[in-house]
């Protein structure tokens, strides 16, 4: 079956889709009266908008999630705009103009706007809708409904907010017959969520709580009473009694306004705002998708406007992209956009057809639907996420949650890009470069780095850096990863460069610089080793690069090295400052852990880091020959060597029979002496832990021998420690943390205790 396809549609995403749509569209019904009645228009317009958001922008739209409809972020705008131009005719017009620009708006890809939405405002924007969710179906779901199904502000049509209209139900406002639906629709949800059978059956939970709630509208009427369910707590779809009456549901613009400015006003203002709710809709809607799907936004556009278009011509209200149904959507294992389409023609089945039937549903059956929903979006999961992610997230994700759920959908999301606008400006004010300072046989270079983007806001920040450098500075700005330097940052570069920096006895280097800004490589310093670097440099000199390296490394401030230049540079002949013996390990590369460029060291790697022949003439060559005044031995924990060694010793296996290697023997032998042969007796004995532990120590004390049998064998080298001109040092290096320990201070040879 996964493999039947018909016109590229898996026939195996059948069940699915056509299950999430069913759900969809019995979520959207209350929605789109709701929305149509808090808007002061027909109640019909708000259906159509429906099918249209179902039908004509689920065919165009590429995203496999997102379900379009009337927006509650419109309302205040439609009721505001429908007043303004007199009459639901001239505001049909409105909308056919906002539909055309927005098509306009697709064709020039504006949707790619998107990608500059934070993800602390989408996220937050989830959240909000989650919360408001709840907050909102707690009264239908326990049978108070004056506030229409879909709206959405903090002050509501019927004068009372969102937290107040919560008071008046547990005042006294309960319908017991619609409070018994809501509550036992939760229960149904939670368990039929919990249960995996349920859960992966092909009946949705929704469908039964739908069912559940008509039944016991049915038995409520027949006990009478206070259990029975009014009309005012049900689904009340236009009832029309004859094809005439249905058509007679049906709006046209008027196109006699088309020379009225405020036309046009009106639709620019649909045409902007409807993109903005409908492209980061479209952002949240893909955040929640299990699939991890991106949504085309500027095809997404395209299809609104289409649909727009459509709704203006017919008596539709405004579409746009909408949270709720799309996260009822995803939440109901929708597979592709058929979902969407199929929703759009049962609405349109329903009003045709069936508006006495869908009539009976109790509104506290689909508030339970959507209360359950509510809870997974603004789920304790996604707060503790945010908080994680630091204050720059989470201020911006807690702003604009409060800011929608105190004030309406539109401007809580514009409050919470405002303020992430502002924590990007501080953060940008505070951080524009990235600042790192090279300990140098030379002197100390400071590195500034410049970011990808560097504006004019970054100018203030880049100047209180130049005036804070100290007399004899060298310093470095690296431009190599930026794309773009505003005419103010560059004309201050300039003249710390040529004037300022001069005269404060700052030498400034250059490097990046792309060939439109006339700023070329210009290096006042050797960023390479150079012969006369290292005749200057002392060990004790060379030994603080190495450390300063490894610091740089370990907290993630590596320099950023023009190779290229030092591969050209070193051609000719190589000035290394130190020879480093170190292990063969993939995980201890010397030159990346030390941070260090080409020509530096000299790199002798073999198993184990121990003393041999062979290495131990390399190292001669390098102090003798190449002149370098420091040796490093670098081990590290976790050797292979290591463990293989203590292994065997503790097990008494001969090493060719236990691995099959037959010159591996001479490398054991090495690391034999660093092991305490009483303490191996009981090491199979003990913990994982322990056992690693007394492996890292036996490295660590081969470091020291190999440091010891370095100056022991090699009399050159010994003279050369002696005279105090070469230091060999050892260091051990933590695979876990990235971290370097220096073992300055020679120590007494120790085997590790039991």
């Amino acid at each position: 079956m996964d493999d039947v396809r018909l016109s590229g549609y898996p026939l195996s995403y059948l069940s699915r889709d056509l299950t999430s749509g069913l759900v969809v569209f019995l979520v959207a019904l209350p929605l789109c009266l709701g929305i149509a009645l808090a808007s002061g228009a027909p109640l019909f317009s708000g259906l159509l908008a429906g099918v249209i958001g179902g039908l004509v922008v689920g065919s165009i739209s590429g995203s496999s999630t997102s379900v379009s409809g009337p927006a509650a972020g419109l309302t205040a705008i439609v009721l505001a705009q429908i007043a303004a131009l007199g009459s639901f005719e001239a505001f049909l017009l409105a909308v056919l103009i906002g539909g055309l620009l927005q098509i306009g708006l697709g064709i020039v890809r504006a949707g790619s706007l998107s990608a500059f939405f934070p993800s602390s405002v989408i996220k937050g924007l989830l959240a909000a809708i989650g919360v408001i969710l709840i907050l909102k179906q707690i009264p239908h779901v326990l049978g108070h409904d004056t506030d229409p199904e879909g709206e959405m502000s903090f002050t509501q049509p019927d004068k009372q907010n969102t937290f107040s209209e919560i008071l008046t139900v547990f005042e006294g406002d309960i319908h017991f017959g619609a409070a018994v639906v809501g509550i036992s629709s939760i229960a149904l949800l939670l368990i039929w969520g919990r249960i995996k059978l349920l859960k992966n059956s092909v009946i949705p939970g929704q469908l039964v709580v739908v069912l559940l709630g008509v039944a016991m509208y049915l038995l409520f009427q027949r006990l009478g009473g206070p259990w029975a369910i009014e009309q005012s707590h049900l689904v009340q779809i236009p009832v029309a009694e004859s094809a005439k009456d249905l058509t007679s549901f049906l709006k046209f613009p008027d196109f006699s306004q088309w020379a009225n400015p405020a036309v046009y006003l009106a639709g620019a203002t649909i045409a902007i705002v409807a993109s903005l709710e409908t492209l980061l809709n479209l952002e949240a809607v893909d955040k929640i998708d299990p699939e991890n799907r991106n949504s085309p936004a500027s095809r997404e556009l395209v299809a609104q406007g289409v649909g727009n278009m459509v709704a203006g011509l017919i008596g539709g209200l405004p579409v746009t992209s909408v949270i709720v149904r799309g996260s009822v959507n995803v939440n109901a294992g929708a597979k592709t956009k058929v979902s969407c389409i199929f929703h759009g023609v049962l609405i349109l089945i329903s009003v045709v057809f069936l508006p006495i039937y869908l009539n009976m549903i109790p509104l506290a059956a689909l508030a339970a639907i959507l209360l359950v929903t509510g809870f997974k979006l603004a789920s304790p999961t996604l707060f503790r996420q945010m908080w994680q992610e630091g204050r720059y997230q989470f201020a911006p994700f807690l702003i604009t949650l409060l800011s929608i759920v105190f004030t309406d959908l539109l401007t809580g999301i514009l409050i919470g890009l405002g303020v992430s606008v502002l924590f990007i400006l501080n953060s940008s004010l505070r951080q524009p470069i990235r600042r790192i300072v090279e300990t140098h046989v030379g002197g100390d270079i400071l590195h500034i780095e410049l970011a990808n983007q560097v504006s004019f806001l970054n100018r203030a920040a880049l100047d209180q850096l130049f005036n804070s450098a100290a007399r004899d500075t060298h310093m470095l700005i690296d431009a190599s990863d930026t794309d773009y330097i505003d005419p103010d940052i560059l004309s201050l570069i300039q003249d710390f460069r040529n004037k300022i920096g001069p005269a404060r006895g700052v030498t400034v280097s250059l490097r990046g610089f792309r060939k439109k800004y006339q700023l070329n490589d210009e290096m006042q310093f050797a960023d390479y080793s150079t012969r006369e670097l290292k005749d200057r440099a002392t060990a004790e000199q060379v030994l603080e690069i190495l450390r300063e390296g490894n610091h740089r490394f370990q907290t993630g401030n590596r320099l950023s090295r023009d190779l290229g230049r030092q591969v050209f540079a070193t051609a000719e002949e190589q000035n290394p400052l130190a020879v480093v013996l170190s292990c063969i390990d993939s995980r201890v590369p010397a030159e990346l852990v030390l941070d260090l460029g080409i020509g530096d060291v000299l790199s002798v790697r073999v198993a184990g880091n121990v003393i041999g022949n062979k290495s131990l003439g390399s190292i001669e060559y390098g102090v003798i020959v190449a002149g370098v005044k420091l040796v490093l031995v670098l081990g590290h924990t976790r050797c292979g060597a290591v463990t293989s060694t203590v292994q065997l010793m503790c097990d008494h296996n001969d090493t060719m029979q236990a691995t099959g290697c037959s010159h591996l023997d001479s490398i054991v032998h090495e690391v034999e002496y660093s092991v305490d042969t009483d303490a191996c007796q009981l090491f199979s004995q003990r913990p994982a832990v322990e056992r690693e532990r007394f492996i890292d120590e036996v490295a660590r004390q081969n470091v020291l021998r190999s440091v010891h049998e370095i100056v022991a064998r090699s009399e050159a080298i010994r003279k050369l420690v002696d005279e105090g001109s070469v230091m060999v040092v050892g260091a051990f290096y933590d695979v876990k943390t990235g971290k370097m320990e220096f073992f300055t201070e020679q120590k007494a040879e120790a085997s590790p205790q039991a």
